[in-house]
């Protein structure tokens, strides 16, 4: 199921969807349709928030969730506060390779890009 262009909801460019794909695979959970990405904030880093993402296959009564592109997107009620209308996005260019946030609510973020300030 493709899901809609709407607001206030977290995308997945399609560069990050194959990423997240091969790694599902190789971590051998590509086949089990309860897995999904989890996505999170949490307090830490150069500029006081860093994004976390995991594969899991537990949603919780909180939870947010919402489908981009086929993939299966998940987070916690907090953090979707900061990460309404964020894109992941993957680079394997020569400035730097993983994953990334284009996250619209950050007002600023360090140059290693894992963390970030509203």
């Amino acid at each position: 199921m493709e899901a809609t262009e709407n607001l206030n909801s977290i995308y997945i460019s399609d560069k990050a969807k194959i990423k997240v794909l091969n790694l599902m695979s190789e971590s051998g959970v590509a086949k089990d349709d309860s897995y999904f990405l989890r996505v999170g904030v949490v307090g830490g880093g150069c500029s006081g928030l860093s994004y976390k993402m995991d594969f899991d296959n537990e949603v919780k009564p909180m939870d947010q969730v919402f489908e981009d592109k086929g993939v299966k997107i998940v987070t916690d009620l907090k953090s979707f506060l900061y990460l309404v209308n964020t894109e992941l996005e993957f680079s394997d260019g020569l400035n730097g390779k993983g994953f990334y946030f284009n996250n619209p609510n950050a007002s600023r973020s360090c140059g290693c890009g894992e963390s970030f300030a509203v």
